[in-house]
């Protein structure tokens, strides 16, 4: 079958499962958080750099990774990443001092950073431009099944089989997306590759300027930052903790719940999808409401007098699973207010919003955590989880107050660019 005749469907399947598979190696630490402390012998603190190292090679990685993509195209990006992570995941699975595990987590997060961008630059080539932002969502949105496979069944071949084996399963499931994307995924739907000659450094600075200059570029980093954070720092790490240690669910509980979270962010995405596109001028509108639903609820978590309800816990993670969806909003943002050339540096830029905000909160959450728990103790008390995850209100306050001053920088600079088009006579 030629390039040209190969259906844009199975593309965009392979490259979603690619994704898939991506969000599967991130979030396979989340449910293993507590078997990795006691397999490493750490404490809360040193347990959180295993996810911060994974994060921040993201985050770094992002902008370079865009003009990595312009240069050799999403194919190769894709089968890169699949290799970093399932290098990540043997190293991981067979790794016993923590300076081998911390560069384990970086591998993951490396391969990690390749992913996501290079789908949306295929959606970008197969798939008519109307059709792209609904594809967008769709493809948050559906890569979050790979933490339903980073739950229950993780865990459940990690109590059964033990945890070199269940992180070697993981890495063969890595070996199989490798093989289908290296055998499927075509960059475009013509015959020739083409891709663009690397661009210079002045090109590149000049391209990330003009992207930081746009008000609307950096309200769409914020609108990243303030939705997506709680939501993926309790699916990422220290959820699972929490449930089990603080609240006394059984292991299986815990992923059933997270898992919950997950299947309810697959049913919110094309809900959030649908209501940018009927109201792109209230945007901001859906990003306030998503924010203030999850302090809300987490404010009623930390208050509750002893363990909460289970019904008040399910609760919660219907109001996180909403955050994903709306950190997306972030990049509706970075499409509608750059021009295409430069689009691949804004959303790199905005997708570093979350990913900062969520390192800042593991960290703070272990450190907290440890200082809050008394000498002596085998697991931190609800007491201490309470003050660990009230951190969260620092970094909302911040992030609000900037989405609110960036949407309101990007109404005025809207306003002035319609107001500088000439009127025809």
């Amino acid at each position: 079958m030629s390039v040209a005749r190969r259906p844009a469907a199975l593309i965009y399947a392979v490259a979603v499962t690619a994704y898939v598979a991506a969000v599967f190696h991130r979030s396979s630490l989340g449910v293993t958080g507590v078997d990795a402390a006691d397999r490493f012998h750490i404490n809360a603190a040193a347990l959180a750099t295993f996810s911060v190292a994974q994060l921040a090679v993201y985050a770094a990685m992002q902008i370079p990774v865009g003009v990595l993509l312009d240069r050799y195209g999403s194919r190769r990006l894709l089968l890169a990443g699949a290799a970093l992570m399932v290098a990540g995941q043997l190293v991981f699975a067979v790794a016993t001092d923590v300076r081998l595990a911390v560069a384990a987590r970086v591998l993951v997060g490396l391969g990690d950073a390749m992913t996501f961008i290079s789908v949306l630059r295929i959606v970008a080539f197969w798939f008519p431009g109307r059709r792209n932002p609904l594809l967008v969502q769709l493809t948050g949105t559906i890569g979050q099944l790979g933490a339903v496979l980073g739950a229950v069944p993780l865990v459940a071949l990690l109590h059964h089989a033990g945890w070199t084996p269940a992180f070697l399963t993981a890495a063969a499931l890595g070996v199989t997306v490798l093989l289908l994307v290296l055998v499927a995924v075509r960059d475009t739907p013509h015959a020739e590759h083409t891709t663009a000659l690397a661009p210079d450094l002045a090109t590149v600075r000049r391209q990330l300027a003009d992207a930081w200059a746009q008000p609307g570029t950096r309200l769409g980093l914020w609108t990243h930052f303030v939705t997506q954070f709680s939501g993926a720092v309790f699916a990422l790490l220290w959820g699972y903790p929490f449930l089990v240690q603080a609240q006394g669910f059984s292991p299986t509980a815990a992923a059933g719940l997270l898992t919950l979270m997950t299947l309810v962010t697959l049913a919110c995405g094309p809900v959030v999808a649908h209501l940018c596109a009927r109201h792109p001028f209230h945007r901001s509108v859906v990003v306030f409401t998503i924010t203030a639903a999850t302090a809300a609820v987490w404010a009623v978590v930390l208050a509750w007098p002893g363990r909460a309800p289970h019904g008040l816990l399910v609760a919660l993670v219907v109001v996180l699973a909403v955050n994903g969806p709306g950190s997306v909003i972030g990049f509706d943002y970075a499409r509608t207010f750059n021009p295409v050339h430069r689009i691949g540096s804004a959303t790199g830029i905005v997708n570093v919003g979350g990913f900062v905000a969520s390192i800042v909160l593991i960290l703070a959450v272990g450190v907290v955590l440890d200082l809050a728990t008394p000498a002596g103790a085998g697991t931190p008390p609800l007491s201490a989880f309470r003050w660990a995850f009230a951190v969260q209100y620092l970094l909302w306050a911040l992030g609000a107050v900037q989405v609110l001053r960036y949407r309101n920088a990007a109404r005025r600079r809207l306003v002035a660019e319609r107001a500088a088009v000439p009127v025809p006579a």
